[in-house]
């Protein structure tokens, strides 16, 4: 049946390539300014960090919590023991079936330390709980007040073993994110200490003012826009600039405004190339020097601008003049205005992580779900955006470039393992079940929302929701009244059941009987979830129509997705009712095929029982 199927995708493609709760009014903010010094023999580094907190809440607040990443990669730690005890470990943290965070020496592992704080002026108290410094303040923070934090602190970059780290498999020197103190989340829900566990985050934006000090033979990348580049040569400075280094060190001065995080790397055989795109950003690419891998890494710049134009289209418009890809970590992994991505990669991969880190830089980086309640809204729609993106940028041509996502999803349901979408991402029991559900799930989430109201205001809503959202933190009411607004329907029972249970979609066409001159067709809700639907009519003389139901909860239907075929509107189906029944104009010996969904974009679980053939 794969002709009834491709009726939907030349219709949809020439409609999108061209183009809980609420999340809260207000948003905390915080500005940082740091200094670090890295010795890069030892791996160890101290830094100052003074902290500029605003309590925009309307609460007072009596203390803060902050993140200390490194302290995670230490024998015994919560992260060791999580890995060690859950039933499908990630590969990249094991060796020889063992956890690697065990098998740390005191000078492989790390660590983050707060050796001293204080809050205008006064010294507090605090005390630190594994990978979290709880800190009781001197006085409380009033609603619309602000505070200085100001403390000296100590670390260590522990050996590679997930997204941070030094002497990566590839040789990247040091892959630093997650790498300085980070003062937790407050928001309308409260705090937010979630200890790491190798899940992801959940941050405040801020302007961040950093000077790293380091060995002066190390080139420098990541995040924020660099200040003194004619000081440090290494490819930034303007051309033509000469430039003159004193001392055995450098200090690299970034600025990065409103943003949530703060990433860097740093080696000394990185190769910097900068890529200017015609109205802007720049681009920076950070890279080992292997001749094996370097024509990727000039060939990856371009697609790179590619990818860039198409979100800021699709998604809304990239709000900063730079992003860089450096070479780093142990797969890839987004931060702000920049990602870690490994390099040695066939030329497909390397472009296909690349767009797929980017991509977070809207639903991540700008919008900001928090990832540890709702990963599915910032991985499955990175999934989503990126999947089109790749089918354009590298011509896959593909009927259907979310298949992967369908069938990650189809095996979830037949694995025993899903868990619903609003569990919180540590307490998934497997990694297999996470990650499904985050990306493939999180990403059908909008696939399968474009069949129900229609792919022209399926991308109408991405729109408007990343516009709406943008540095708001959205939660899953924000994406679900985006689209209420955007289509006219009532979709709460959508966000409901895919979200917040694991009920399954599975229609069925119970049977197919003469009726006179006419045929009458009978199906059946198998699955909980329900669904609208189009059905597919094929005659025998090659006729074809469609039937669409709408479904009665929705309060309003979609406008015809196939404007070449003519479409007859039923009456509604309520979801209590378990069967429906139409009839067809044509009698049953003219009736060569019926499908439900040729689209297939509507996730259900058995689609054997979706089509109906007329013998031979």
């Amino acid at each position: 049946m794969k002709h009834l199927r491709s009726l939907f995708f030349s219709a949809f493609f020439g409609a999108t390539l061209f183009l809980s709760a609420q999340s809260s009014d207000w948003q905390q903010h915080v500005d940082y300014t740091m200094d670090v010094q890295m010795d890069v023999k030892t791996y160890q580094y101290t830094g100052t960090q003074k902290l500029v907190y605003t309590n925009n809440s309307p609460d007072d607040l009596n203390r803060v919590f902050y993140h200390l990443y490194y302290n995670a990669f230490q024998p015994g730690s919560e992260m060791d023991i999580r890995l060690q005890s859950i039933k499908d470990p990630d590969k990249r943290m094991m060796e020889d079936g063992k956890s690697r965070i065990a098998s740390l020496s005191e000078s492989e592992m790390g660590y983050l330390h707060a050796e001293s704080l204080t809050q205008d002026g006064q010294p507090v108290t605090f005390t630190e709980e594994g990978t979290i410094l709880v800190v009781d303040l001197a006085k409380p923070i009033p609603s619309g007040g602000k505070t200085t934090l100001e403390m000296t602190f100590n670390g260590q970059v522990p050996l590679q073993i997930r997204r941070s780290g030094r002497n990566s498999s590839e040789g990247v020197a040091l892959s630093m994110s997650q790498w300085y103190p980070k003062l937790s989340e407050y928001d309308f829900e409260g705090w937010h200490p979630n200890p790491y566990i190798a899940r992801e985050f959940h941050g405040v934006w801020g302007d961040f003012d950093v000077k790293i000090t380091l060995d002066k033979d190390y080139t420098v990348g990541g995040s924020g826009y660099l200040q003194n580049p004619n000081e440090i040569g290494h490819g930034y400075e303007t051309p033509g600039t000469k430039v003159k280094t004193k001392g055995k060190t450098l200090t690299w001065h970034f600025k990065a405004p409103q943003v949530h995080d703060f990433m860097w790397a740093a080696d000394p055989d990185y190769i910097h190339d900068i890529y200017e795109m015609e109205g802007g950003p720049t681009l920076h690419f950070l890279y080992k020097d292997n001749p094996e891998f370097n024509e990727n890494w000039k060939n990856l710049q371009p697609k790179t601008a590619e990818a860039m134009k198409f979100f800021s289209n699709n998604v809304g418009k990239y709000p900063y003049k730079q992003y860089s890809v450096v070479q780093g970590g142990d797969g890839g992994m987004e931060y702000a205005m920049s990602t870690l991505i490994t390099g040695e990669r066939e030329f497909g991969s390397l472009v296909g992580v690349m767009v797929h880190e980017m991509a977070h830089s809207w639903f991540q980086h700008v919008l900001a779900t928090n990832e540890s309640e709702h990963e599915w809204m910032d991985e499955g729609f990175t999934s989503f955006i990126s999947s089109l993106c790749m089918n354009q940028i590298m011509e896959q041509n593909k009927q259907n470039p979310f298949e992967g996502s369908y069938r990650g999803y189809y095996a979830l349901v037949n694995s025993g393992l899903e868990m619903p979408q609003s569990t919180h991402a540590d307490r998934y029991p497997t990694n297999f079940a996470y990650g499904i559900s985050a990306y493939s799930k999180g990403s059908i989430f909008l696939s399968q929302l474009g069949y129900i109201i229609g792919q022209d205001k399926l991308m109408e809503t991405i729109q408007k929701y990343f516009e709406d959202f943008k540095f708001k933190h959205p939660v899953p009411n924000d994406i679900k009244r985006t689209a209420e607004k955007v289509s006219g329907m009532e979709l709460n029972w959508y966000l409901t059941d895919w979200t917040q249970t694991t009920n399954t979609i599975d229609y069925g066409i119970k049977t197919v009987d003469a009726d006179g001159d006419n045929t009458k067709v009978a199906l059946e809700r198998i699955g909980e979830m329900p669904m609208p639907l189009d059905i597919l009519v094929v005659g025998k003389d090659g006729t074809q129509e469609t039937y669409y139901i709408p479904l009665r909860m929705m309060y309003g239907e979609k406008e015809n997705p196939y404007p070449n075929l003519n479409r007859t509107v039923l009456d509604d189906w309520p979801w209590a009712f378990p069967t429906y029944e139409f009839t067809l104009d044509m009698p049953l010996e003219n009736v060569q095929a019926i499908m439900i969904d040729p689209s297939q974009l509507m996730a259900d679980v058995d689609g054997e029982n979706n089509v109906y053939q007329a013998e031979e």
